[in-house]
């Protein structure tokens, strides 16, 4: 059989997609002039799924993000509590690491803090600074681990602080398909966020509020999960007032959307859960 990529034009069962599990979060922090910002990345063009558009920090859910050994090195939350949280029979701690390993790898901020005075990392010289982003590229490509870093570093992992929000699955039809679990986490106040220049090609801070003028004006590309998951902090004006929302969510629903097609197959738009076509698609 082929290795080659399968273009779009090839044909393929939908029923046959594997849903890969996933974890995103959402950054914020409280603005210098009020209101508060989240931490976005635009994917490279070149990226298999969503090219171009503009998403938060996450990305799949790898076995090494469920190994027991990590659970030991996260505050504050059990792997049962997750789990059940997640609605899952176990693994949901794994979301949670995941999370953390995808922020870190993708814009460079690690939630996590020392073990030994309970402070949040701070990047806050140069060489703590290039002694954590030599060990995320590490840890990207695979030669070291996040437990290891934690470990050598003497650090955990602020599992406590970070809320579980909105749960999201692509809808069939989809080449490819995440069943992804979406986060919100406060910024480190001394940590820069970056894009790696590899998956993701620019980075910046945005309000909500302008973040919805500019999807609206067609000028910020977003998936439905983004812009919902954005709606959500849209009426808050501190990370204090979105983390206490964001405590109270609890288990929430999960929202699969369904693809419309045409009579000709041509994909027309999405129909969303409460749609009056949603039922008969």
């Amino acid at each position: 059989m082929s290795n080659a990529p399968q273009t779009s034009d090839e044909p393929f069962d939908p029923r046959n997609v594997p849903i890969k599990p996933a974890a995103t979060v959402l950054l914020i922090r409280d603005a210098v002039a009020g209101g508060i910002e989240v931490f976005m990345l635009r994917r490279t063009f070149s990226a298999a799924f969503a090219s171009g558009m503009f998403v938060f920090p996450g990305g799949k859910v790898d076995d090494v993000d469920g190994i027991e050994e990590i659970a030991e090195i996260c505050d504050g939350l059990t792997d049962a509590h997750a789990s059940s949280l997640l609605g899952l029979a176990n693994g949901g701690l794994a979301f949670w690491v995941a999370c953390i390993r995808e922020c870190f790898e993708e814009a460079g901020v690690l939630l996590a803090r020392h073990e030994d005075t309970g402070d949040v990392v701070r990047f806050d010289s140069p060489e703590v600074e290039s002694r954590f982003n030599h060990e995320r590229h590490n840890i990207h490509d695979g030669s070291v681990a996040l437990l290891d870093l934690c470990v050598a570093e003497g650090l955990r992992l602020t599992t406590d602080d970070i809320h579980y929000v909105s749960h999201w699955i692509t809808p069939m039809g989809e080449k490819r398909r995440f069943d992804t679990r979406f986060f919100i986490a406060r910024a480190p106040a001394a940590q820069v966020p970056l894009h790696d220049d590899g998956e993701t090609i620019e980075s910046f801070w945005i309000s909500p509020q302008e973040a919805m003028r500019r999807a609206h004006d067609k000028d910020l590309m977003l998936m439905p999960p983004t812009k919902a998951n954005i709606e959500f902090i849209l009426p808050h004006a501190t990370t204090d007032e979105v983390m206490a929302a964001a405590a109270k969510v609890g288990t929430p629903q999960t929202i699969l959307p369904k693809i419309k097609i045409d009579s000709d197959g041509r994909v027309i738009g999405i129909a969303m859960p409460g749609d009056s076509d949603y039922d008969v698609l």
